[in-house]
């Protein structure tokens, strides 16, 4: 998981300012509580905005309450790594 997230970031052209570990660690538990989730579509969700198909994360450009959710939750878990 954290091969995929650094090549994701640096396919991107941006330098990761994030743990890696705490990373791939909140985007598993936060695929796990949203089911039909796979762990990189959360990170693409949560580093570059992307919408997760199948979730209703944005609305006219905007994050859904479901959106919100996804991101609060995930700043929890991330936050939670020690």
């Amino acid at each position: 998981m954290n091969k995929k997230i650094l090549k994701y970031v640096k396919d991107e052209g941006w330098t990761l300012r994030h743990d890696v570990d705490a990373l791939a660690f909140a985007a598993e538990k936060t695929a796990n509580l949203f089911s039909d989730i796979e762990p990189m579509e959360v990170v693409r969700f949560m580093l570059g905005d992307v919408p997760i198909k199948g979730h209703f994360t944005h609305s006219y450009g905007f994050h859904t309450r479901e959106g919100r959710a996804m991101r609060e939750f995930f700043g929890t878990k991330y936050n939670e790594y020690e």
